[in-house]
């Protein structure tokens, strides 16, 4: 049986992008049976307010901030879920990058 797939969804912003793939394919993500670095992101804007404590890569301390940032899917393999999210947050620019990881259901459930 192939190992499942998962999918990993990240917010990056737009000239970081290219570095965060290149990181979480070095790292597992991004294969799909013959292919490699295989990706989907669409630019959208990005927002946030950093708060007392944070340490913000962009923006000030209680400000807004918004800037222009990618959405990024990914697959997964499950047996490197910790070795990409690892590559994650050591490439991304934020001191709290947002990302979800989606677990697939098998494509034949018999």
């Amino acid at each position: 049986m192939t190992e499942r797939l998962d999918v990993l969804v990240f917010y990056s912003p737009v000239e970081s992008t290219e570095d965060v793939l290149a990181a979480v394919f070095a790292a597992g993500a991004g294969a799909i049976g013959s292919y490699t670095e295989c990706a989907w992101f669409v630019e959208g804007t990005g927002q946030f307010r950093p708060g007392l404590g944070a340490n913000p890569a962009i923006g000030t301390v209680g400000e807004r901030e918004r800037l222009p940032e990618h959405r990024v899917e990914v697959t997964i393999p499950r047996s490197s879920r910790r070795a990409v999210l690892a590559a994650l947050l050591s490439a991304h620019p934020y001191e709290e990058p947002a990302f979800h990881v989606i677990e697939t259901a098998a494509p034949d459930p018999d």
